[in-house]
């Protein structure tokens, strides 16, 4: 399919998604939607009651209670028949990021050994990371700090007013913590084949730059290894082909379920919110088109023509590992040597998510302004710190950003359940966080290839 077909195509899904969406959600499922309203408003009046009540053993306990599990009971019920309904939408996309899945970890495996490879000695690939991770950390760091000057410029949870939750509410969240051992278990795979059948990016990324490195090691030995990953890539870039020719029909889908179960009323209630957030998102956009215009002059905007499709592909499917192969092969036509890209592309993936870093900044203090949580200029700093390094690692996928969220409350003494008000609309916040992931990946992979005097 001609890349301009293919980008028309996703557009047609896209609106053609919306308005199914639409319909559905006004026809076919509200009364589940406005069931589901009832049951949840419901449940949360009857834990409030709980809450107040010291003694456990009386009558009047027990038998809200009862009244608490025959809600949720019902709420539950509901929920699944809401999804079987939806079941045909949701499988479209589910089809295409399982296919996505199937191809990620072979594809990152094949490239970045062949980039590390094709690099030749440790010293230069020593001097491409370096320059990477310089950039990568630069653009990181950048997004956090614009996530924070923004949500504290906006201050879009003020408004809300809400009273901490009861320890009730609070026990509903998964509680998480992630420690030094855990982070360090995280980046150090014990298996390259567990890494590989789990997809843990950042895994097969570390057992990949050993791989490269010692095939180079190995002179002439190792130009037989080259050849076969060389000969792989290229069978899995054939089978990434055929897979995209599915995209339109897994955004229409993705799209249309979204909007079938929160509805268009759901998105005006956060529209300020939602408005405030891709306001910021356009500001690092611009931030980061500037940064990439000061080594790539008006090539920058070449660029950006060029990698429409995987941008459109990421917002739509709310994964920027959905794009990763359509990037892969878009960069490679802008005139990125194929040993640069498959050195740098794949780091990215795990050390340079800028739209998932701004949200994490934007979405943590959102939610302690939502419970009139005062965060100090030092606390701030400190909770910039550690997203700093403790994103490192984080796949692009779905509501990856927000599990990073979950871990930084916490320690900051914001209640988890406060993720409960972006649950609903993070599939909407995903979908521009993922697509800003795209072009950050994809300026700084021209910028490196730039560097390197490898950018045709």
């Amino acid at each position: 399919m001609h890349r301009n077909k293919l980008t028309l195509y996703i557009f047609i899904g896209l609106i053609l998604g919306i308005a199914a969406g639409y319909l559905y959600n006004a026809y076919i499922i509200n009364d589940l939607n406005k069931k589901l309203e009832a049951t949840g408003a419901g449940v949360k009046a009857i834990n409030t009651r709980l809450a107040l009540m010291n003694d456990t053993a009386s009558p009047a306990y027990r038998s809200l209670k009862l009244q608490n599990a025959a809600q949720v009971n019902i709420h539950n019920q509901t929920e699944t028949l809401r999804e079987d309904k939806l079941a045909g939408f949701t499988l479209l996309s589910d089809i295409f990021l399982r296919l996505i899945k199937m191809i990620i970890a072979p594809l990152v495996f094949t490239t970045l050994v062949l980039g590390v490879a094709r690099v030749g000695n440790i010293r230069s690939v020593g001097r491409i990371g370096g320059k990477t991770l310089l950039w990568f950390f630069t653009a990181t760091l950048l997004s956090l700090v614009i996530g924070v000057l923004l949500v504290n410029f906006f201050e879009p949870g003020r408004a809300m007013h809400l009273s901490l939750p009861g320890e009730q509410a609070a026990a509903a969240m998964p509680k998480t913590s992630l420690s030094l051992k855990d982070f360090a278990a995280h980046v150090f795979p014990r298996s390259f084949f567990e890494a590989m059948a789990d997809n843990e990016i950042l895994q097969i990324v570390v057992f990949s730059l050993f791989f490269g490195i010692a095939t180079a090691a190995i002179g002439e030995k190792g130009a037989l290894i080259v050849r076969f990953m060389d000969a792989a890539a290229q069978v899995i870039l054939k089978i990434t082909g055929y897979i995209m020719l599915f995209a339109p029909f897994a955004v229409f889908g993705a799209i249309t379920a979204i909007i079938a179960k929160q509805g268009i009323g759901m998105v005006s209630t956060y529209v300020i919110f939602i408005g405030e957030f891709y306001i910021s998102l356009l500001t690092l956009w611009l931030i980061l088109i500037i940064a990439g215009y000061a080594v790539l002059k008006k090539r920058v905007f070449v660029l950006v023509g060029y990698i429409k499709d995987a941008i459109l592909i990421a917002f739509g499917t709310s994964t920027s590992e959905a794009a990763y192969p359509k990037l892969l092969l878009e960069m490679e036509r802008f005139g990125c040597n194929n040993k640069i890209v498959s050195f740098v592309l794949p780091l990215g993936y795990s050390f340079n998510l800028d739209g998932g870093m701004m949200y994490m900044t934007f979405a943590s203090l959102f939610v302690a302004q939502a419970y009139n949580i005062h965060l100090s200029i030092s606390q701030q700093l400190t909770m910039l710190l550690v997203l700093l390094f403790t994103s490192k690692g984080v796949a692009g996928v779905p509501r990856a950003a927000l599990v990073v969220v979950a871990l930084i409350l916490p320690q900051f003494n914001i209640p988890e359940a406060g993720l409960a008000l972006l649950l609903g609309i993070d599939p909407l916040l995903d979908m521009g966080r993922s697509a800003t992931n795209v072009l950050g990946n994809a300026i700084a992979t021209a910028v490196v290839s730039k560097w390197e005097k490898e950018l045709e």
